[in-house]
């Protein structure tokens, strides 16, 4: 699947989660209360380890709590921009 497909097909699902390493998808106009964008911004050899520590994050354990986001995973913590909020938001792990 090509980059500009995804959305329009993470609109067709029920409240998604999508995890990708592309760095296009860390945009804050990609924020929508209907899904979730994370980018993995880590090696991809580590992929696994950072979406179970954002899953088990207290901030993003439920997809309640994590619709309208679009978030930046990085070693260091998380970017995130959240829908109907101007500022970025930084958490750490």
């Amino acid at each position: 699947m090509e980059n500009d497909e995804i959305i329009p097909f993470l609109h067709r699902l029920s409240r998604p989660t999508f995890f990708a390493g592309d760095a296009d998808f860390y945009k804050r106009r990609l924020c929508r209360e209907a899904y979730c964008l994370v980018h993995l911004d880590v090696d991809e050899e580590m992929f696994a380890e950072y979406i179970r520590r954002v899953l088990r994050h207290p901030a993003f354990n439920s997809k309640a709590k994590r619709m309208g986001r679009v978030i930046q995973v990085q070693p260091t913590g998380t970017k995130l921009w959240r829908v109907h909020e101007p500022k970025k938001v930084h958490l750490a792990w």
